[in-house]
């Protein structure tokens, strides 16, 4: 089945373009791990779910563009054109004159209702040209104005338009120190407007994969580039083709199906994060050496430890004993330890077949309602992706952004409690009211998640 990516504003559009080269240069690599038959239905499989070919046999990307300024997007298809793999088509791309000026009431009560039919057009095309719809991906930052607005504008339409279709959203999380000033308002709005119409919200924090850029990738200089790269790379070791079940030989058919049917058992806990590991710089890789019992202990351990990456992890976390039974609210819970409501491992590369997962199944790290046989799945590849021999990607539904949440709820709610900044939302149609009833859901989704 298809997926149709939706790319919306400066920073959705970068990621996006990053995500399908990405994918690209995966199926370029030859990794000789696997046979020739598993080679050609894992690159069969990829190409249907994110390319369509034009009559001259080149693959196009299934993506519409949207940004309310020319400049990105225009980049962005010369950029793809010029890789001379792949492309964009030319006639998927909405864009204006004038931005959002990172005003998120701009982007979802100006822009989105004047070009609403114009962009959903493309959408509608695009979804047509699938033989088989498997959903929408949309990425987008939370911190502007366009791709958080009329990020949350389009998902509502998408959501009124196909009902029945899978709506994943991709975001980036904005710095803690900030890049624009009404970055938690912009938040704030988002997220609570994406609750009510996406399926799930896959999380990057642009805090983290820093971070990442800096210890593991040691990039001296980074840029918003070098960002997206491990972004991309990290969405491409979810999406790219699995076999979703011990026994199937087939690759998933409908991979946001099988994600979100795997890790959101209620409607009320849509959040999910993303680690992998190893990440390491290409010329280092020579040099290593990877098992996979010692990559699974490490990803256990930044599972339970709250741990962003594998370096400096707290290994003194340990799940509460079996049948202690305590509240997860209560103080005697273990400092930092992160309860999961449900988890996916990938498991891609040499020898798969032989990993043992029982680890993840331990009824301990779950919360108590859900059966630990239900709350843990895990899809496997001897295909191996890009560069790793062997790879492990986990997409958590848990308490990993719990923190980074109720920061941004906090320092929000400090700037409308002063009223600072409201009459900039409020040209546009944004009240009081409407703030009031984010907080509202966001709160509720807080509390959900701290009573795990």
């Amino acid at each position: 089945m298809s997926i149709v990516t939706v790319q919306l504003g400066q920073c959705g559009n970068q990621v996006g373009h990053e995500v399908f080269s990405c994918l690209c240069r995966d199926l370029r690599g030859s990794h000789g791990l696997c046979s020739r038959r598993e080679e050609q239905s894992y690159q069969d499989a990829c190409k249907e779910r994110f390319f369509w070919e034009e009559e001259s046999g080149g693959p196009v990307a299934r993506a519409v563009l949207v940004d309310m300024e020319p400049k990105v997007i225009s980049q962005t298809l010369s950029m793809a054109a010029r890789s001379g793999y792949w492309k964009y088509n030319e006639h998927s791309h909405f864009c204006q004159k004038q931005g959002s000026g990172n005003n998120w009431a701009s982007g979802y009560s100006v822009h989105g209702p004047r070009h609403k039919e114009a962009i959903m057009n493309l959408l509608q095309k695009e979804a047509e040209r699938c033989d088989r719809l498997g959903g929408f991906l949309t990425t987008m930052s939370m911190a502007g104005g366009t791709g958080s607005g009329l990020g949350a504008f389009v998902t509502r339409c998408l959501r009124d338009a196909f009902p029945t279709s899978f709506i994943l959203n991709h975001l980036i999380w904005p710095y803690g120190t900030g890049e624009v000033i009404v970055q938690n308002y912009n938040s704030v709005l988002t997220l609570s407007h994406l609750y009510q119409s996406s399926d799930a919200l896959l999380v990057h924090e642009n805090d983290v994969i820093h971070k990442i850029c800096a210890q593991l990738m040691n990039i001296k200089q980074i840029s918003f580039r070098d960002v997206n790269q491990v972004i991309a790379h990290q969405l491409g070791s979810v999406f790219q083709p699995t076999h979703p079940a011990e026994e199937g030989s087939d690759y998933s058919r409908n991979p946001l199906g099988d994600l979100l049917e795997a890790l959101v058992p209620h409607p009320e806990f849509k959040v999910l994060a993303l680690r992998n590991i190893p990440q390491m710089p290409e010329n280092s890789l020579a040099y290593s050496a990877f098992s996979w019992p010692g990559l699974l202990k490490h990803l256990r351990q930044m599972l339970i430890a709250h741990a962003k990456m594998e370096e400096g992890i707290d290994w003194q976390v340990r799940p509460p004993p079996q049948g202690s039974s305590i509240p997860s609210h209560s103080t005697n819970k273990p400092l930092h330890f992160n309860t999961s409501i449900a988890n996916l491992v990938i498991l891609r590369g040499k020898d798969v077949h032989t990993v043992d997962l029982g680890s993840f199944q331990d009824p301990s790290l779950y919360t108590s309602w859900l059966n630990p046989q239900d709350a843990f799945h895990a899809w496997k590849t001897p295909r191996a992706f890009n560069k790793y021999e062997k790879s492990a990607c986990l997409v958590s539904n848990s308490q990993f952004l719990l923190k980074p949440l109720d920061s941004i709820v906090g320092k929000a709610w400090n700037m409308f409690a002063s009223k600072a900044y409201i009459h900039q939302y409020m040209k546009f149609g944004i009240e009081e009211e409407d703030f009031l009833d984010s907080f509202t859901t966001l709160e509720q989704v807080i509390s959900s998640y701290t009573t795990l």
